[in-house]
């Protein structure tokens, strides 16, 4: 079985430098500043944007892990991607994040895909506070839309970022602008563009699931430990995948592990439980597209 992983963060030393430009508890800037960062989180600095590639394709080598989806986690980071992709173009599919707010917005989006080689925008309306229907962010999703090949993922509902929590930075998320709900307009409105709603809506499963329903050109990765469940009284991985699969089916769940940061590197663990969770839901043909071939679909190489 291919194992493909459609959710890893790429945390290169121009994300430390973005992430804690505000804060002046870090004197420096590129891998000085970088360095500073990791050594007091306790993880390894990431070096240039080809040393931190050549350190995930061991990673996913040491695993069996074919290829993965490596997201730009903060706006303005696609570089950093771009340089991982081609330096191994069959191994990685660039992800990035865009602030739709921004007056270049569109204009990064379409270098990113058609020059950069960049696959999918990343949109997290809870952390910059816009609404996925309103026009800032229709702009960007429609600038994706007229790249073949392009996809759109949207963070929905819960929002926490552990590493901003280790750093004690503000996390001022607005979670009210993360209803998958508000998706659905526009997924309709873009028959042909791919959405990936990740963690199973983080907490909006039903809201979410809704959506998938009314649009089949919506799918879910099932990335991250997925503690959401606590909030939805006798909710469990099992039970979210169940649902998942009721609605969507094996062909639109695209199995993602939330990986960011070295040493801890791929998030074996997490592959475990979706693993244990899944086997007795699926026949081997339906687990093979959601741990792979669904990925390789969207994104071939």
């Amino acid at each position: 079985m291919e194992l493909n992983d459609a959710h890893c963060h790429f945390f290169s030393t121009r994300f430390f430098n973005t992430l804690t430009h505000d804060s002046d508890r870090f004197a420096g800037e590129g891998c000085e500043r970088a360095g500073k960062v990791t050594d007091l989180l306790e993880w390894e600095a990431p070096g240039s944007d080809e040393d931190l590639a050549d350190r995930w394709v061991r990673e996913l080598d040491d695993n069996s892990v074919s290829r993965a989806a490596l997201i730009a986690s903060v706006p303005g980071d696609e570089d950093s991607v771009a340089a991982a992709v081609r330096r191994y173009p069959r191994r990685f599919v660039g992800f990035f994040m865009v602030d739709p707010r921004s007056p270049d917005a569109a204009l990064r989006v379409e270098s990113a895909l058609r020059e950069k080689g960049m696959r999918c925008l990343c949109l997290f309306p809870a952390m910059q506070g816009f609404r996925i229907g309103d026009e800032p962010a229709l702009g960007v999703i429609r600038a994706a839309s007229s790249v073949p090949g392009a996809a759109v993922f949207v963070h929905c509902g819960v929002l926490s970022v552990g590493v901003r929590r280790k750093l004690r930075l503000a996390s001022r998320f607005d979670i009210a602008c993360g209803n998958p709900l508000d998706l659905h307009a526009v997924a309709l409105r873009f028959p042909d563009l791919p959405f990936i709603i990740p963690h199973f809506g983080a907490g909006f499963l039903r809201e979410a699931l809704m959506v998938a329903d009314l649009c089949p050109n919506v799918h879910f990765d099932t990335s991250s430990s997925n503690s959401w469940v606590r909030y939805i009284a006798g909710m469990t991985l099992e039970k979210a995948f169940e649902q998942a699969l009721q609605v969507l089916g094996p062909e639109r769940l695209l199995f993602g592990s939330d990986s960011s940061y070295f040493p801890r590197g791929w998030n074996r663990p997490i592959w475990r439980l979706q693993r244990e969770a899944i086997e007795p839901l699926l026949s081997v043909d339906e687990r093979v597209q959601v741990f792979g071939g669904n990925f390789n679909r969207l994104f071939p190489a």
